[in-house]
């Protein structure tokens, strides 16, 4: 597996795997001892770098990441994220957001413990909380830092300006937002940002929430607890309107032997080289199959091709809820 470094000195696979669709977001949890086996099966290809968060469950999926790579800690590096409004003695999640310095101390605490380690190699906080200023959250993890119990600090969905005000208190390591071929807002200000600051970028739903395989379509229904249900861009007439940009995948794919989920990755990595995209899945020949996706070689005359393509292909529906978009920064 090629590597790459997110910030100064924080190196991981090239791809990592993002843990949450184990526990939430796109349907039932899976079995632990699959879940865990998965994660596993991940390590043993290469996969260095392991994506959860506190919200996710809440709390189960670090949990199953900490069982998991308990026995290769050493050998991997973990990223969870804080920021929901949590409560910490029952998991029920209140409204609204909570980055306050003594919540993130609580929050880091438990974390270290359900993870079964010393330190969180990448904490994020999840969403810019707008009642806290993010120089007192920075000085949070920064002091967090300096105590060994965190090795670098992140945001995810902020700002430019936000990630600015943030790295002038403590370097920021990566900045984790949704980004694909069908979500491109970032490079307008963010990536442009990160790559002044030295910050590394971490794209969540590279594969479009699983559209981008080309496995879902106009007719595919989704379960009462598949988020996917209530997303605009999922609705039926948007589904059948966004083949289009499938349809590309698939065009790139047949002339590079690949599948329309290998095209979108590499398309992702050959963006920038401190772009690490986090895929995620509950089956096995999927996690080889996105794996795949670091040795496809796209030209520039592939990628000119599928940038002209794409700018005239409107991709229809907002990319969340507006319950979602909210804490949304960017």
């Amino acid at each position: 597996m090629q590597k790459r470094r997110l910030g100064k000195d924080l190196e991981v696979s090239a791809l990592g795997f993002g843990c949450m669709g184990l526990d939430s977001g796109y349907g039932p949890p899976t079995d632990r001892q699959q879940g865990s086996a998965l994660i596993r099966a991940a390590a043993e290809r290469g996969v260095t770098h392991f994506d959860t968060a506190e919200a996710y469950g809440p709390w189960t999926n670090e949990e199953l990441v900490g069982n998991a790579l308990a026995p290769i800690r050493d050998t991997v590096t973990i990223a969870t994220k804080f920021g929901w409004n949590t409560d910490q003695d029952t998991g029920e999640r209140r409204p609204g957001l909570n980055s306050r310095p003594e919540h993130i101390r609580a929050v880091a605490e438990r974390m270290l413990k359900r993870l079964k380690t010393d330190r969180i190699d990448l904490l994020y906080q999840h969403r810019v909380d707008k009642t806290v200023p993010i120089e007192d959250v920075a000085g949070t993890v920064r002091d967090l830092i300096h105590e060994g119990k965190v090795k670098h600090y992140g945001l995810s969905e902020a700002s430019a300006a936000t990630i600015r005000r943030a790295h002038a208190v403590h370097p920021v390591a990566a900045i984790q937002s949704e980004y694909s071929i069908w979500t491109r807002d970032p490079e307008a200000e963010v990536l442009p940002a990160c790559e002044e600051l030295g910050i590394g970028f971490v794209p969540w739903g590279p594969l479009g929430q699983g559209f981008l395989t080309g496995k879902i379509d106009s007719a595919t229904t989704f379960g009462k607890s598949d988020s996917r249900a209530s997303f605009p861009r999922f609705t039926t007439d948007a589904r059948d309107a966004n083949l289009a940009v499938v349809d590309l995948l698939k065009t790139i794919a047949a002339r590079k032997n690949a599948t329309p989920a290998q095209i979108a990755l590499a398309w992702l990595l050959a963006q920038k080289p401190w772009i690490v995209p986090i895929p995620g899945t509950t089956k096995l020949h999927r996690l080889e199959e996105n794996l795949g996706g670091v040795n496809v070689e796209l030209t520039s005359d592939d990628l000119d091709e599928m940038e002209k393509a794409v700018a005239n292909i409107p991709v229809k529906g907002a990319r969340l809820p507006e319950q979602f978009l909210q804490f949304s920064e960017r």
